[in-house]
């Protein structure tokens, strides 16, 4: 379940019950704070909270100001200001402004549905529009666009302009495909399923590669690695790791998968490894400006020796490629 999917599925929950909340949404945000770009929160008045929009004072007075939004049941914009020299009173690098969406929670088989739908959408990787109109006076206005289906609140808000309506575009979550059922690769898979990855877990032995011992991952494929690879199409959200047991089947996951449009390629290994596997595909035909894209060996360099410890480094790694950080130096 990734952390989109969860908080949409909680609002679904929510809207099924009489209990008073609201959903917070980072709209837009000037310097540098603590937050994602597309941090959520969802909170209830019986104390239960999901997601974060960065913490501390924010996020106790964007939890109270939601709470009221859903109290008036109407939308409504604020902003946040963390002061750089407060900032720097408390010792912390950074200051700005972020202006937040607060939308109530509204107690109807509509939002359920709409909620529903959205997760659904997320958790099924399709890409979703949610255009949310401010004015609530004749009742909550908001549609979700999914695929070619539109789901309806109200009256359909039309995009007239930012002062009118929010607009939220939900990308696909982006897949990390895990190549080979080990120690190493089953931690990999726990941690990225838990920072918003959806994992594919796939090997050619059936017992290990199960629900039973990867229950965290979205789907498990228990196939030849070849066949698997054969049917493999890659887009520009997608990251492959080659995390077999031998170097053979490591480098039938490299010929396939390094000239793809795959953001992201990697290997388990060392750089002798690398060599060796690399120097045997440039033979092979496997042009080498696609083996200078695939990273071995995975991670970041903290010193990580355990599978558990590997699986941190490598996730980390993913984390900087997806959020579009630059490489340490």
């Amino acid at each position: 379940m990734s952390n989109q999917h969860s908080l949409w599925l909680a609002a679904q929950q929510l809207a099924a019950t009489d209990v008073i909340a609201a959903i917070a949404t980072v709209s837009r945000q000037r310097g540098s704070l603590p937050m994602a770009q597309d941090a959520k929160m969802v909170v209830a008045e019986d104390g239960r909270r999901w997601g974060t929009v960065g913490g501390g004072c924010t996020e106790a007075d964007a939890t109270e100001q939601a709470l009221k939004a859903a109290k008036e049941g109407k939308p409504a914009f604020v902003q946040h200001t963390l002061n750089a020299d407060l900032a720097g009173d408390l010792g912390l690098s950074c200051g700005g402004t972020v202006e937040l969406f607060l939308e109530p929670i509204v107690h109807s088989a509509e939002m359920v549905r709409l909620y529903g739908a959205i997760a659904d959408a997320i958790e099924n990787r399709v890409p979703v529009t949610v255009r949310t109109a401010l004015d609530w006076s004749a009742g909550p206005s908001k549609i979700a666009i999914i695929g070619d289906e539109e789901i309806v609140v109200g009256s359909a808000p039309t995009h007239d302009s930012p002062l009118t309506t929010h607009d939220e575009e939900l990308t696909r979550t982006p897949r990390l495909i895990v190549i080979g059922a080990g120690h190493v690769g089953i931690e990999i898979a726990r941690v990225a399923a838990g920072v918003g990855f959806h994992v594919v877990v796939t090997d050619d032995r059936a017992e290990f590669a199960n629900a039973d011992r990867i229950p965290f991952a979205h789907e498990i494929v228990v196939k030849d690695f070849r066949a698997f690879l054969d049917e493999l199409r890659l887009d520009e959200d997608d990251y492959v790791l080659a995390t077999t047991r031998g170097h053979a089947f490591d480098a039938q996951v490299i010929e396939r998968t390094a000239a793809s449009s795959a953001r992201y390629v990697g290997m388990l290994g060392s750089r002798r490894k690398k060599e060796v596997i690399f120097k045997a595909l440039e033979q092979a035909g496997v042009p080498r400006d696609a083996l200078d894209r695939v990273k071995v060996p995975i991670g970041e360099p903290i010193g990580a020796d355990t599978p558990e410890e590997i699986a941190v480094s490598v996730v980390a790694e993913l984390i900087r490629v997806r959020r579009g950080a630059r490489e340490a130096q």
